[in-house]
């Protein structure tokens, strides 16, 4: 099993001297006294103790066990339950609840600090804690006063979990196909009938009560997409105290078998006229569902990016371990029978990709989550409009980018150990393989590619992308002149120019060739990522150069401007190849009909 040391130097870099975070945060009544160093520092140290001393000695444990399904009841793997009940004790699942139900009401981007260091030490762990924050700020935005009165505080604790109940069998990503159905009853509540599959965290023994928010179809309602309501159905019925009382209708059947995340109950619910209130509007469930979905796709990305820090912390250690061979431009330790392997170039090249990628993505994960906040703490309308534009364009690309990412870096970090990375024990498969559901669940990168393009980009007429093209090209304007991070300015600013005009260039083919915007929209999602990743790269290295500026011998500001040439150098030039697949003709994907398509 790879070690694992939470990143705080590089959090640190990224909250503070990226996004001067107290500066943002103190324009906020409500997180100006709670997002300072002097309290966001000592949660992320405790975090960190308690991830890397109880979590991550879990992780390959939970891998090995797997969770076990026996009468409807699933028993979580040795320790997650303990140390489930220390993490309630730390008060972590309180983090961004509500004051009135018993939360700290701090802002997101603490909580997703905190969620990259425990999902890099235990994936499958953070999963039961995490979408209780999804069903919590469901309920928190669209649930009435009676509701957050019933079921917020104890979810706010951590006592409860939440879980997200859309997909079906026969539906997966196209949730207007679903048949689950809910009855009106004559107390004002819902009988829920129905399957539900690929439920993460849908049953356990970490919380006294599991409460499900649903998707589900009223009698009578329109098809598609615009008859579906939206309920909470908790694993146990409340009495009128809000006390646990009977068990609802609503039971596992089976476990899913997977490829990775073992120690999370992925599981098959069936719910059997399962009491379930509903929330928000009749036939408006998939706009409140929403609400769930964003926040889960920013965790998604999170999730990508821990699954990178691990895979290249047990890959560095190796790579500076490992002796193979001699370096082929001379020994490079001569008093040792060979050279590390961080002296061969292609390792070296692995690395580094590792490296860019790896920060690249707790850059663009922390910016997007300020974006969350604004939205939400802001009382300007204008202000809050653009956190929300900026966020309906990059939620797309770092949930999609961010993953995909997440994926490549597993597979050096199993390259880098060679034969070993095949090996169970070193941990490195086990990473691959927990991180390629990433690109899969909360909308493949496929449907992330449509959304961005269609929806964001062609949608909004392009107003949502020159949000964000005003704000590098502005950023580049004034920064221009800088020495050693010039050259990178000039090549942001032409991929900007080019993002605008591939932009252009697809929106002129829509809509009498959607088959050919669709066609290319993976590779504008790609290359819309390699961008916005240059502008953070920019970001961080002027930051840095700045502080070597002014005398600092610091090696890590060094080290910084380096690895942002790296990705200039050797990362962004995959922009070319995405850059003339959008302007290759398509024609070929459709040539062949689907009866064309054999394997006799």
């Amino acid at each position: 099993m790879p070690m694992y040391k939470a990143p705080l130097r590089d959090i640190n870099f990224v909250l503070s001297d990226l996004l001067d975070f107290e500066s943002l945060y103190s324009q906020y009544p409500q997180s100006k006294e709670k997002m300072t160093r002097e309290i966001v520092v000592p949660y992320l140290e405790v975090a960190s103790e308690f991830c890397e001393k109880e979590l991550h000695p879990l992780n390959q444990i939970g891998d090995q066990q797997g969770c076990k399904l026996q009468d409807g009841v699933v028993t979580t793997p040795d320790g997650f339950k303990e140390a489930y009940k220390k993490y309630i004790e730390l008060g972590f699942p309180s983090l961004t609840g509500k004051e009135a139900f018993g939360g700290q009401e701090f802002p997101g981007l603490l909580w997703i600090a905190i969620s990259e260091i425990l999902t890099s030490t235990n994936w499958a762990w953070g999963m039961y804690s995490g979408l209780s924050h999804g069903a919590m700020y469901t309920i928190e935005n669209h649930g009435t006063d009676e509701q957050k009165t019933k079921f917020l505080t104890p979810l706010v604790s951590g006592v409860w979990t939440g879980t997200m109940c859309l997909t079906e069998s026969h539906a997966g990503s196209d949730l207007g196909q679903i048949r689950t159905k809910a009855v009106p009853n004559s107390d004002g509540s819902y009988a829920i009938t129905g399957e539900k599959i690929f439920i993460s965290a849908g049953e356990h023994d970490l919380s006294e009560n599991i409460i499900h928010i649903v998707l589900a179809r009223l009698p009578n309602a329109p098809s598609g997409t615009k008859g579906i309501s939206l309920f909470i159905v908790p694993k146990f019925n409340l009495d009128a105290d809000g006390n646990i009382d009977s068990r609802n209708g609503v039971t596992c059947s089976s476990l899913e078998h997977k490829m990775g995340i073992h120690g999370n109950a992925t599981c098959v619910l069936n719910f059997e006229n399962a009491k379930g209130f509903l929330i928000g509007p009749e036939n408006r469930g998939l706009n409140c569902m929403f609400t769930f979905m964003n926040s889960a796709r920013v965790f998604t990305a999170v999730q990508g990016l821990a699954a990178s820090e691990a895979s290249y912390q047990g890959a560095l250690v190796y790579a500076k371990e490992r002796l193979a061979m001699r370096s082929i431009s001379g020994p490079k330790f001569p008093d040792l029978p060979a050279d590390p392997i961080i002296e061969h170039p292609a390792v070296r090249n692995m690395l580094l990709t590792q490296k860019v990628f790896t920060e690249g993505s707790r850059a663009l994960a922390y910016y997007l989550s300020t974006y969350v906040d604004i939205a939400e703490l802001a009382t300007d309308e204008s202000e809050k409009k653009v956190a929300e534009d900026k966020l309906a364009l990059l939620t797309p690309i770092a949930k999609a980018f961010i993953t995909e990412l997440g994926v490549e870096v597993a597979k050096h970090g199993m390259q880098i150990y060679g034969g070993h990375g095949y090996i169970s024990e070193h941990g490195m498969e086990q990473i691959a393989r927990d991180v390629r559901i990433s690109t899969l669940y909360e909308g493949t990168t496929e449907i992330q590619a449509i959304d961005l393009l269609i929806r964001k980009v062609i949608g909004s007429k392009g107003s949502l992308l020159f949000l964000l093209t005003d704000e590098i090209q502005s950023f580049t304007k004034e920064h221009r002149g800088m020495g050693l991070t010039e050259n990178m300015l000039s090549k942001l600013d032409l991929l900007v120019k080019e993002w605008l005009d591939l932009s252009t260039f697809i929106q002129n083919k829509y809509p009498e060739n959607l088959d050919e915007v669709g066609g290319v929209s993976v590779d504008y999602l790609y290359y819309s990522g390699y961008v916005v990743f240059a502008y953070l790269w920019a970001k961080m290295a002027i930051v840095a150069q700045n502080k070597i500026d002014q005398g600092t011998q610091d090696e890590f500001y060094s080290a910084k401007v380096s690895t942002a040439q790296f990705y200039f150098d050797r990362i962004l030039p995959r922009t070319l190849t995405h850059s003339a697949l959008i302007k290759s003709n398509t024609e070929s994907l459709f040539k062949l009909n689907p009866q064309s398509f054999k394997f006799d």
